[in-house]
């Protein structure tokens, strides 16, 4: 294909597809502090914590980010800004093993 979409789907509910400045990596730390402050592990105000403190707070991390993203290409690239990354960050406080779908439509 030549030009197109490109769609990427983060197949879970407890990390994010972000889409963000490529350029100084304070960018990514920065973020993941606000979103940390804003949606803290171990809130009393969540029920689900089936899986730990982190559980029902990376689900909210994931509801306000999102889990997919679109981006156009041509000839082979990534249309994307100077500046621009994708990243899949992860919204819990360990790692897990993850899976992304990407699907690409064009001519």
């Amino acid at each position: 294909m030549r030009y197109g979409l490109c769609h990427v789907f983060l197949r879970h509910t407890s990390a994010t597809l972000l889409m963000t400045e490529n350029a100084d990596p304070d960018v990514r730390r920065d973020l993941e502090r606000w979103m940390v402050r804003a949606v803290p592990d171990g809130d009393p105000l969540f029920a689900h914590d089936a899986e730990g403190d982190d559980d029902m707070p990376a689900h909210v991390r994931n509801a306000l980010v999102g889990c997919e993203r679109t981006i156009p290409f041509a000839d082979g690239r990534l249309l994307l800004g100077t500046w621009q990354g994708l990243y899949l960050w992860e919204a819990r406080s360990t790692a897990h093993h993850r899976r992304v779908v990407v699907t690409l439509s064009g001519e």
